[in-house]
């Protein structure tokens, strides 16, 4: 974890994908527009949020008082059926 980043196990599962959506800041108690991973700007907290939900209030979780407190998604979860069968990893 050295640069704070969300961590995954097999690159086979994730995918890079550009899209305007992963550039929008949401305020504290807003709701997630998707699901997926949604990072704290201020501090780098992470949280999984589904679709609908909404996100954490302000001072849900320790927080420098001189940062902000906004979320920004950074991992969208998929909901579209997958391939099941994985090949083994070498």
């Amino acid at each position: 974890m050295e640069n704070g980043m969300a961590l995954y196990q097999s690159a086979q599962f994730v995918d890079t994908w550009t899209d305007p959506e992963f550039d929008k800041i949401h305020p504290p108690r807003s709701v997630a527009p998707h699901s997926g991973i949604y990072r704290c700007v201020g501090c780098g907290v992470e949280i999984a949020a589904t679709e609908g939900q909404l996100l954490p209030p302000i001072h849900a979780h320790p927080h420098r008082p001189d940062t902000r407190e906004a979320w920004q998604m950074i991992v969208y979860a998929d909901h579209r059926p997958k391939p099941t069968e994985v090949p083994p990893v070498r």
